[in-house]
C-alpha cells in the first residue's frame, strides 16, 4: 500500500507540474481525478501514511480564527519607481558611477500580492504575506491550495524564496460573474482579488479562487547572476515568468519597456510595469540598499493607458442625496485587462471642461488603474453629426423640477420620496461600511424595493414577516433566507457610528460619524446637541452642524422605530482618552510602521483624541513617518509640520 501511495503522489505532482508549470498537460482530467480519489481513500484508510507533501493538502480544509505573524529572514523592502525614460537614464548614471561593466535583467512587474515561502529540506514549511516588510501573516494553508507552488522541491534544500501570487484575468472575470449573480460586491481589480483571497481564514475559499504564482527572488542564492538565479528556481520546480530578458545597456532596457507598454494587454494576467535589476549579484551586494529601497533595482511604472472609443449617450442617475450624476455610455472597450462600457462624468462642469458631445470619439483611461475615466474628446474626429448634451431640468425618475446645490455646481432632485433616491439610500444603509448586511446587494435591494418588500429602513428589520414572498423568488431558498435574516439580526448590534453613517445625514461620512459617536456616546445625546455646540467640534462647520440638527428634527419617528426594533443606538468602541499630545490635532500617517497596521494606528489616534487625516495640508498638525514614506513626508518638511517617527509616537502615547 505504501508503494502505491508514494507512486500516486509522484504521478499527481508530475501531472500538476506539466499542467501548471510547463503549461503542457499530458494527463487527462478523468485520469487525474481517479488518482486523487484513490489517494484520498488510502489516506482515509491509512492515516498514518499521510505525507506533508501530499496533494490532498491543496484541497483547502483549514479554517482559522486569525492569522499568526511570521518574521521574514530578511526584510522585504520595496523598489523605487521610474515613470519615464529620464528616470531610467538617471538610474543608469548611478550604476555607471560604480561599475565600468555591468548588464541588466528585465522582468515583468506582476500586479499581484507579494509572498515569502520557506522550505526545509525541500519541503514547504511556511508561506507569508509581505506585511510591513519585516513581519507578515502566516498564510501557509492558503498557499498550499495554489497548484503552481510546489509542496516539495526537486532538491532537499533549505531556502526562502519570494514572488508574486496573482489572479489570472480569466479567474477574475469568473469570480466577479459569480459574485454579481449573488448580489455581492465586485472586486475592483485582480490585484485586490488576489490579496483578499490569500487572506481568507477559510482555505476552502482560497482554493476556489484559482490563484497562480511567479517566483523571482532567492535572497541567499549562490548563483553569480540574477538571470541564473531565475533558472535555478525553475529547476527546483517553481513557476517563473518566461518573459525575463538579459540586456546589455539602458538603451536596450528602454526598448524592452516600450515593447511591454504596448503588449501588456496581450497577457492573460495583469502587469503594471517592468522591473530592472543589475544582473551581477556581487554588484547588487556592493550597491546595497537605502532604508527604503535597493540601489540595484528600479520599477518602471506604466503610464495610465488611454483607449479610444465612441461616446454613444449620456445618461443621468440619481444618488441617495438627490444629486444628479451624468454618466458616459460608450462602445465597450478593453482598458488594462477589463472591458468597460460607462464612466461617471460627475457634473455639468466636467462635461464642459472636456468638451464632450454625443457621438464624439473620446479617450478613456483607468484612474489609479481601477476606475474608468473620460480623459477628453477628440474634436479633430468630428464630422458634424455630434450633438451637444443639455442637462435635464427634471428628475429622470420622478419628474420633479431639479434645483441647484449650495455650491451651484450640482443638480439636485429635491423630492425625498423619489424612488431612485430611496433605492440608493437603502443600498447605502445595508452596505459593508454602514450596517453591513450581507445578502442585500444593489440588484437585490432594487428588486425588493420594486416589489414593495423593502421601501424604507425599518422594513429591512421586518422582512421576516415576508418570508413566504421571499421563498417564491429565484435564488431564495431556505438557507439563503436564513443567512439574510441572521445578518439583519446581527446588524442590530452595530456600534452607533455605523448607524449614523448608514441613515444618510447629508455631509456625514464614516470619519465624522465616528467623531460624533465617540463624543456623544448615545444618539439621544446627539439629538439634543445644538447647532452652536456642534460647530465647536473640529471639522464640523455651520453647514454640517445645521444638516445634523435638521435631520434629527425631521426624523424623530425613525429613531423611535429603530429603538423599538432593538437596533443599538449607543457607541460601543473605546472611549477617548484625554491625551494632550493628540487632543484635537490633525494627524497624517505615511509609510509603514513596524508595530502598528493602518487600522490600529487610526484607532490609537482617535482614542487619544486626535483627528485622523489622509492628506497633508497647512492645517495638518503632525505627520507620523514610517519606512518607505513618500511625498507626504516631503510635503510635511516643506510646510514645516511637526514630524514624529515611531519612537516619538510611542513616547507621546506614554508607552
Amino acid at each position: 500500500m505504501l508503494e502505491r501511495y508514494n507512486e500516486l503522489i509522484e504521478l499527481i505532482e508530475q501531472a500538476n507540474y506539466e499542467y501548471y508549470i510547463l503549461d503542457n498537460p499530458k494527463t487527462s482530467d478523468k485520469t487525474w481525478d481517479s488518482w486523487m480519489a484513490e489517494l484520498f481513500k488510502i489516506e482515509e484508510d491509512y492515516p498514518e501514511l499521510k505525507r506533508t507533501d501530499s496533494p490532498t493538502h491543496r484541497v483547502g480544509v483549514e479554517v482559522k480564527s486569525e492569522f499568526n505573524k511570521l518574521t521574514h529572514k530578511s526584510a522585504m523592502i520595496s523598489l523605487a519607481n521610474a515613470f519615464n525614460e529620464e528616470d531610467l537614464f538617471s538610474f543608469d548614471e548611478k550604476i555607471k558611477k560604480e561599475f565600468k561593466e555591468y548588464e541588466y535583467v528585465c522582468e515583468l512587474k506582476i500586479d499581484g500580492s507579494g509572498v515569502s515561502l520557506t522550505y526545509e529540506k525541500g519541503m514547504l514549511v511556511t508561506g507569508a504575506t509581505r506585511g510591513d516588510g519585516v513581519t507578515g501573516d502566516d498564510i501557509t494553508y492558503n498557499i498550499k491550495t495554489i497548484k503552481s507552488i510546489p509542496l516539495k522541491l526537486n532538491s532537499e534544500v533549505d531556502m526562502e524564496v519570494r514572488g508574486e501570487v496573482f489572479m489570472p484575468l480569466s479567474s477574475f472575470e469568473k469570480l466577479n460573474n459569480e459574485r454579481e449573480k449573488k448580489g455581492e460586491q465586485l472586486f475592483q481589480n485582480p490585484r485586490n482579488a488576489a490579496a483578499g483571497s490569500l487572506r481568507q481564514l477559510d482555505s476552502n475559499i482560497t482554493k476556489t479562487r484559482e490563484l497562480d504564482s511567479f517566483l523571482y527572488h532567492h535572497p541567499d542564492t549562490k548563483c553569480l547572476t540574477q538571470y541564473e538565479s531565475i533558472l535555478e528556481l525553475k529547476e527546483l520546480g517553481f513557476k517563473t515568468n518566461p518573459e525575463i530578458k538579459l540586456l546589455k545597456n539602458i538603451e536596450e532596457v528602454i526598448q524592452f519597456v516600450k515593447k511591454w507598454t504596448n503588449k501588456r494587454n496581450d497577457l492573460p494576467y495583469e502587469i503594471d510595469g517592468v522591473v530592472i535589476k543589475v544582473n551581477n549579484i556581487e554588484q547588487q551586494r556592493e550597491l546595497g540598499s537605502t532604508a527604503r529601497n535597493p540601489r540595484w533595482a528600479i520599477a518602471y511604472k506604466f503610464p495610465a493607458e488611454e483607449v479610444k472609443t465612441k461616446l454613444r449617450d449620456i445618461v443621468c442617475t440619481v444618488g441617495r442625496t438627490g444629486q444628479i450624476t451624468p454618466n458616459a455610455i460608450f462602445d465597450p472597450v478593453k482598458v488594462m485587462g477589463s472591458t468597460v462600457r460607462k464612466a461617471t462624468l460627475h457634473n455639468e462642469e466636467f462635461i464642459k471642461e472636456r468638451d464632450l458631445k454625443i457621438g464624439d470619439n473620446i479617450l478613456i483611461r483607468k484612474a489609479g488603474d481601477v476606475i474608468p475615466e473620460v480623459v477628453a474628446s477628440i474634436p479633430s474626429d468630428r464630422d458634424g453629426s455630434e450633438k451637444e448634451y443639455i442637462m435635464p431640468k427634471e428628475c429622470p425618475i420622478c419628474s420633479q423640477s431639479l434645483t441647484r446645490s449650495s455650491t451651484n455646481i450640482d443638480l439636485i432632485c429635491p423630492n425625498t420620496e423619489c424612488a431612485a433616491r430611496n433605492i440608493e439610500g437603502l443600498i447605502h444603509f445595508a452596505s459593508r461600511n454602514a450596517m453591513n448586511i450581507e445578502g442585500l446587494g444593489d440588484r437585490i435591494m432594487e428588486e425588493f424595493y420594486n416589489m414593495n418588500i423593502i421601501t424604507n429602513f425599518t422594513d429591512i428589520y421586518k422582512i421576516e414577516n415576508k418570508k413566504t414572498e421571499l421563498m417564491q423568488l429565484d435564488g431564495f431558498g431556505e438557507k439563503s433566507i436564513t443567512n439574510l435574516l441572521e445578518s439583519i439580526e446581527n446588524s442590530k448590534n452595530n456600534s452607533l457610528e455605523r448607524l449614523l453613517f448608514a441613515i444618510g445625514i447629508k455631509g456625514i461620512g464614516e470619519k465624522t460619524a465616528k467623531v460624533l459617536a465617540k463624543k456623544y456616546s448615545d444618539i439621544d445625546n446627539l439629538i439634543l446637541a445644538s447647532k452652536e455646540e456642534l460647530e465647536l467640534i473640529p471639522d464640523i462647520g455651520p453647514i454640517l452642524a445645521e444638516s445634523i440638527v435638521d435631520f434629527f428634527d425631521n426624523n424623530q419617528e425613525l429613531i423611535k422605530n429603530f429603538k423599538s426594533l432593538g437596533i443599538n443606538t449607543k457607541y460601543q468602541g473605546n472611549t477617548i482618552k484625554e491625551n494632550p499630545n493628540f487632543a484635537d490635532k490633525k494627524i497624517v500617517v505615511t509609510g509603514t510602521l513596524i508595530n502598528y497596521n493602518r487600522e490600529e494606528i487610526q484607532n490609537i489616534i482617535e482614542i487619544n483624541g486626535g483627528l485622523w487625516s489622509s492628506s497633508v495640508s497647512k492645517n495638518t498638525d503632525i505627520v507620523i513617518v514610517g519606512e518607505s514614506a513618500g511625498s507626504k513626508h516631503d510635503k510635511a518638511i516643506e510646510l514645516g509640520i511637526e514630524i514624529w517617527n515611531e519612537d516619538k509616537l510611542n513616547e507621546m502615547l506614554m508607552i
